[in-house]
């Protein structure tokens, strides 16, 4: 149905840094080194864009 807005709707995407949430000296950083994690990493990296 066409109109006016009467909810508002959050924005589709947001920006999310690890290091923003995650301290220096928590264990999850120490192991890091020791696990592959490229499986997960390569699929959510930004896309670059090609407009």
């Amino acid at each position: 149905m066409m109109g006016e807005r009467t909810v508002m709707q959050e924005a589709p995407f947001y920006s999310f840094r690890i290091e923003d949430h995650v301290p220096g000296d928590h264990l999850l950083r120490s192991i890091d080194r020791f696990v592959d994690l490229s499986g997960i990493r390569a699929p959510s990296a930004p896309t670059a864009r090609t407009t």
